[in-house]
């Protein structure tokens, strides 16, 4: 995600994240080696572990060795690893992480129940932190839901933009910013430090998946983790395609850019080079850009409270990768 500057600070994060990984390795052990082998496929295939690295950043803060760090960091992880689960049987996906996704190779049902398992199992590891540390785990998750059900469903006479707005804080900066005030708490940090992560894990998370939207139409290569175009090859009304489509440019590029866009899913592969050559120079991918830069600009105004030390030193560094990544 980005390369640390403090050698101490790097290898005390290293520690916990290799703690999160033995736990996240050995805690979806199941007696059936079917639900094993399933449960770890997705783990097994990498990731960059983004949401146990906030904790474990978080966490320097107070002592960055306690112990509940890392069980912490897989509870935001087996929370995130379920959701994909059950995002790719929505989607009906073939791939996840350069592998087959579990519903290909195993079967829907299968990759549901699993997900429902990985669920149970951060549950388990929350149960372990306290009450407050389960209640907390579960208003998370019901934004989560929250989030997947208003995607599902779509605006219902809702500006779209507001709209996925709100979806991408609830379905995927719910997590981050519960990443935040977990390590803050278990750390030992402050209230007050505690709460500054917290803001600033939502808005982080929030730039973040708006980045991953840019670089499905802007990268020629796979710096997303997908082919550019996977968007709008299924159809999902990322942000660059709802300014788009919101736009008004009378230009002909303008005009036909919105033509193509409005059918929903690009399939025909010319219609989608077309597509993406015109998002590529458009006014839209450019205050796409814009927002990513307000947010992350934002997320770095929310470590006002943090005491200056290298942990908040690198979590502003969190917030130049997201725009840097974007070009």
């Amino acid at each position: 995600m980005f390369t640390f500057a403090d050698r101490e600070l790097e290898a005390s994060v290293q520690a916990t994240l290799e703690q999160t990984e033995a736990l996240l390795r050995d805690g979806v052990t199941s007696a059936d080696p079917l639900i094993t082998q399933a449960a770890q496929h997705l783990s097994a295939a990498g990731g960059k572990r983004f949401r146990p690295l906030l904790v474990a950043l978080g966490g320097q803060f107070g002592d960055p060795r306690a112990p509940e760090l890392a069980r912490a960091g897989a509870v935001v992880e087996l929370t995130h690893l379920g959701t994909l689960y059950h995002d790719d049987v929505m989607d009906e996906a073939q791939v996840r992480r350069g592998a087959a996704s579990a519903n290909a190779r195993w079967s829907n049902s299968v990759a549901i129940l699993v997900g429902d398992y990985l669920f149970s199992r951060a549950a388990d590891f929350a149960a372990g932190l306290g009450v407050e540390a389960v209640r907390i785990q579960a208003h998370t998750f019901s934004r989560l839901v929250h989030g997947q059900i208003a995607e599902t469903i779509g605006p219902r006479g809702v500006d779209p933009i507001e709209h996925y707005l709100q979806v991408v804080a609830d379905k995927t900066a719910s997590l981050i910013s519960t990443c935040g005030r977990f390590g803050g708490m278990f750390g030992g940090a402050s209230p007050e430090v505690v709460e500054a992560l917290a803001q600033f894990g939502e808005t982080i998370g929030v730039a973040f998946q708006l980045s991953d939207d840019v670089l499905d139409i802007a990268s020629d290569s796979s710096e997303s983790g997908k082919t550019p175009g996977t968007d709008l090859r299924e159809g999902v009304p990322t942000l660059p395609v709802l300014y788009a489509l919101a736009g008004d440019d009378a230009d002909a590029s303008g005009a036909r850019l919105r033509e193509l866009l409005s059918a929903g899913a690009v399939t025909d592969e010319a219609a989608l080079a077309e597509a993406l050559g015109l998002l590529r120079e458009s006014t839209a991918l450019k205050r796409a850009r814009e927002t990513v830069r307000w947010h992350a600009e934002r997320a770095r105004s929310q470590l006002g409270p943090l005491p200056e030390r290298p942990a908040t030193r690198a979590l502003a560094s969190l917030c130049d990768t997201v725009v840097d990544r974007t070009g």
